[in-house]
C-alpha cells in the first residue's frame, strides 16, 4: 500500500497527462526489475531499478528508474528519467529524457528535451529540440528549431530551422551537415566546419572569452580591494570591542596614561613605541644570522607581531574612550568604546598623508604604553625605570 501511494505521488508530479487520460485505461507498474513485453492500450507508468519496454504503448509512456530502456513504439508522449536512459523505438509524440547518460536512437515526431551528462541523439527530431549536457551529439538532424547547451557539441544531418549552440568547448559539424536556417553559436574557439557542409542560412558567432577584459579586470580589482578593506575594518572593530569589554582594566591604564599624564609623557611614550616598532625587526634579523639566536629571533618575532596587533586595536580603544567620555561624561571603558574608536581610526587612516600619520602616532603611543605596562609587570621594583617611564 505504501509503495502504491508513492507511485501515485510521483505520477501526479511528473506525469500530469494521467488526469486527461480518463477515457483510456492506464497501467501502473512498480517493481525492482520490470520488463514490459505486452502492449499497453493506454498510458503506461513504470517505476523500478531496471526498466525495459519492448512492446508498443498506445498512449503516453513514463518510466522512472536507474536503468531505463524504451524499445517499443510509443504513440503518445514519452518521459524517461534515470541514471542511464535509452530510447530505441520511435516516439510519435514528444520525448523528454533526463539522466546521466541519454541516448535517442529512433526518430521523435514531436519535441525533444534531453538533459544529461552525456547526450547522444542519432535520431531525427520532427519538431523543436532543447538539449543540455557536458558532451552533446545530435546527428540525425531536426525539422524544428534547435537549442543546445554543452561543452563539446557535435552536429550532423539536415536542419531545416535555426540552430543555436552555446558551448564552453568545441563545436563540430560533420561532413554531411546541411543547415537551411541560421546557425548561431557561442564558443571560445571557432567551430570546426568542413568544406562539404552546406550552411545556406548563414553563420553567426558570438565570441565567448572566459578571461575578463581590461575594464572588467579593473572593476574586479577595485571590488577586491574594497572587500578586503571592509573585512579588515570589520574584523578590527570586532576585536577592539572584545578587548575593551573583556579587559577593561588594561584599556583603562592605556587611557589613563594618555589623559592624566603630561603631554611630554605622551610624546616620550610614542617615541619609545616607534623605536620598538622599528628596532625589533632589525634585532630579529641580526639574531637569525646565528644558529644560537635563531630560536630567540622567532620568539621575539612572535611577540612583536602580537604587540603590533594589540597596539593597533588599543589605539582604537583609546580614541573611542576619550571621545565618548567627553560626550557622555562618564568613567570606565565599555566595549562600544572600542567599536566606535576602531571605526574612527580606520576612517582616519584612509585620509592620504595626515590620516596615516595620526594613526601611526596613536599606534606608536599604545605600543609604547603596552611595553611600559609589560616591563613594570616583569620588573616591579626597578626604581630607575619607574623614573624614566
Amino acid at each position: 500500500m505504501k509503495n502504491t501511494l508513492i507511485a501515485v505521488a510521483v505520477i501526479a508530479l511528473f506525469c500530469p497527462a494521467l488526469a486527461s487520460a480518463a477515457d483510456a485505461p492506464a497501467s501502473i507498474s512498480l517493481a525492482p526489475s520490470l520488463i514490459a513485453t505486452s502492449s499497453a492500450p493506454g498510458n503506461a507508468y513504470l517505476f523500478g531499478r531496471s526498466i525495459i519496454v519492448t512492446a508498443p504503448t498506445m498512449g503516453d509512456l513514463s518510466a522512472l528508474g536507474w536503468s531505463v530502456v524504451s524499445a517499443g513504439k510509443t504513440y503518445g508522449d514519452v518521459f524517461l528519467m534515470g541514471g542511464s536512459v535509452s530510447s530505441r523505438a520511435p516516439a510519435l509524440g514528444d520525448l523528454r529524457a533526463v539522466g546521466g547518460s541519454v541516448r535517442v536512437e529512433q526518430d521523435v515526431a514531436g519535441d525533444l528535451v534531453a538533459l544529461g551528462y552525456h547526450v547522444d541523439a542519432p535520431a531525427h527530431v520532427g519538431a523543436s529540440s532543447l538539449i543540455a549536457g557536458l558532451n552533446v551529439s545530435l546527428t540525425g538532424g531536426a525539422s524544428g528549431p534547435v537549442t543546445i547547451y554543452g561543452n563539446n557539441v557535435l552536429l550532423s544531418g539536415t536542419f531545416t530551422d535555426t540552430v543555436n549552440v552555446v558551448a564552453t568547448g568545441v563545436v563540430t559539424l560533420d561532413t554531411n551537415t546541411v543547415m537551411r536556417g541560421k546557425f548561431t553559436y557561442e564558443s571560445p574557439d571557432m567551430a570546426r566546419i568542413p568544406e562539404t557542409a552546406r550552411l545556406t542560412g548563414g553563420v553567426e558567432r558570438h565570441n565567448s572569452s572566459y578571461l575578463p577584459d581590461v575594464g572588467t579586470s579593473r572593476a574586479l580589482a577595485f571590488a577586491s580591494i574594497v572587500i578586503f578593506l571592509l573585512v579588515r575594518v570589520v574584523g578590527a572593530i570586532i576585536l577592539a570591542g572584545l578587548l575593551a569589554g573583556l579587559f577593561p582594566s588594561l584599556a583603562e591604564r592605556v587611557v589613563e596614561r594618555a589623559s592624566k599624564r603630561p603631554v611630554r609623557t605622551f610624546f616620550v611614550t610614542a617615541l619609545l613605541g616607534f623605536a620598538i616598532l622599528v628596532a625589533t625587526p632589525i634585532l630579529c634579523v641580526l639574531l637569525a644570522l646565528t644558529f644560537v639566536g635563531l630560536g630567540l629571533a622567532v620568539l621575539i618575532g612572535i611577540l612583536y607581531l602580537l604587540l603590533v596587533v594589540l597596539a593597533v586595536l588599543y589605539a582604537g580603544i583609546l580614541v573611542g574612550t576619550l571621545i565618548l567620555r567627553r560626550i557622555f561624561d562618564r568613567d570606565g571603558v565599555r566595549w562600544h568604546d572600542g567599536v566606535v574608536g576602531m571605526l574612527l581610526v580606520s576612517l582616519i587612516a584612509l585620509v592620504p598623508g595626515i590620516g596615516a600619520l595620526i594613526a601611526g602616532v596613536l599606534t606608536a603611543f599604545t605600543a609604547g604604553t603596552l611595553f611600559v605596562i609589560a616591563y613594570r609587570f616583569a620588573f616591579p621594583h626597578d626604581e630607575l625605570a619607574e623614573e624614566v617611564l
